[in-house]
């Protein structure tokens, strides 16, 4: 698998995310299986503490489950709810800088909401 880790973050962390993304984009749908530990360890060239730290963390925000013999599975309601902390995150975080910035440039909204259209082929 191709992904290369930043030093921003933690190891498993950056797992998590990946993992996560994935159940927003729907490659990991509810109920589908995640890849193994060990899977996920050898795939990201990391140590499979590191993996099984970040499957934990998906667990702890109830995203997915532990099946005992089975492995860990997507639950339902975990892409809804992803979306629901990931947009507060975006709102209470991002936003925030992103208004100061076209403040600073003086763009208004409609400036940005019509020049985004426009480059996207939709005429306002």
């Amino acid at each position: 698998m191709s992904f290369e880790f930043n030093e921003d973050q933690p190891i498993y962390r950056q797992l998590r995310d990946y993992m996560a993304n994935a159940i927003l984009q729907g490659s990991l749908g509810e109920g589908d299986a995640l890849p193994s530990v060990r899977t996920v360890a050898v795939d990201f060239q990391v140590n499979p503490l590191t993996a099984s730290k970040a499957y934990q963390e998906l667990v702890n925000e109830d995203l997915v489950e532990k099946r005992r013999g089975l492995g860990m599975f997507v639950v339902e309601g975990a892409r809804s709810k992803l979306l629901d902390t990931e947009r507060r995150e975006f709102l209470d975080n991002e936003w925030p800088a992103i208004l100061r910035r076209l403040d600073a440039l003086e763009i208004d909204l409609a400036t940005l909401t019509t020049s985004t259209n426009t480059k996207n082929g939709k005429s306002s």
